[in-house]
């Protein structure tokens, strides 16, 4: 390939470069009539993709929203727990996994999807492995 072809698309490669940089790190736009499954599924797929800011505000916007929502608040909670347990923020997940466990002790335990109360368990007990063996070594 000769040089001016190449310096013809070096412009332009740059162009798409700056563009996908700025999608990938620019804050999302929630809209407002999302249900609150539709923020969740939101979230998760922009979890699964790595792109946590992003998933932290679908939750935050769910949160927000709908706080009498509590099978959907206990869900938002979790996953942002979840979230900094996968970004090695162990104190923060921690904190919050412990802040959603406590819900589990009021008097409307009863009526608060269980999954959550299993997950942050086995979470936080896995949080508790990982540091011991950190303070082994």
């Amino acid at each position: 390939m000769k040089l001016t072809t190449i310096a013809r698309f070096f412009p332009l490669t740059l162009l798409v470069m700056a563009l996908a940089a700025s999608c990938v790190t620019g804050p999302v736009v929630v809209p407002e009539n999302l249900t609150p499954m539709e923020l969740i599924q939101r979230g998760q797929e922009a979890s699964h993709r790595n792109r946590f800011a992003h998933a932290l505000q679908y939750y935050e916007a769910l949160l927000l929203r709908f706080p009498n929502d509590r099978d959907s608040v206990c869900a938002a909670e979790y996953e942002i727990a979840f979230i900094h347990y996968k970004q090695k923020r162990y104190d923060l997940a921690r904190t919050e996994f412990n802040n959603l466990l406590a819900r589990y002790n009021s008097p409307d335990a009863a009526l608060l999807p269980p999954q959550f109360r299993i997950l942050s368990n086995v979470v936080l007990a896995r949080i508790d492995e990982i540091e011991a063996g950190a303070r082994r070594r």
